[in-house]
């Protein structure tokens, strides 16, 4: 299975939802869209929904990790959304819950943020 991503830019953040597969694969596509989309945008923070990713490995995490410290030093927060119990488990093998924001759902994830659509 390959990965569908789709790029929202809201008003303040940009909300990034995956579908498929995050792996060696397909991360490098992921990694230039977003780092793409944060240096030419203006938002301040980014809302990582993985709803519907059903699979990921540790090149899904460098990505994930790489954009977190790019929007940090911007100034802005990462907050991951809607994450499935199996890919929760690869987040805390690899400590990133110590640094990244997770939420429940994407409305939850704005309004932590401060940025209710």
């Amino acid at each position: 299975m390959s990965l569908q991503m789709d790029l929202e830019q809201g008003r303040k953040a940009l909300i990034v939802r995956l579908k498929g597969e995050l792996d060696h694969h397909t991360a490098e596509i992921v990694r230039s869209r977003m780092e793409q989309a944060i240096e030419q945008g203006n938002a301040a923070h980014v809302v990582l929904n993985l709803k519907d990713l059903s699979f990921m490995d540790s090149s899904g995490l460098g990505v994930i990790l790489g954009r977190y410290k790019q929007i940090s030093g911007k100034g802005g927060k990462m907050v991951v959304c809607d994450v499935s119990p199996a890919v929760y488990r690869l987040f805390e093998m690899s400590g990133l819950p110590k640094i990244l924001t997770f939420q429940d759902n994407e409305r939850s994830a704005l309004s932590s943020l401060g940025v209710v659509s």
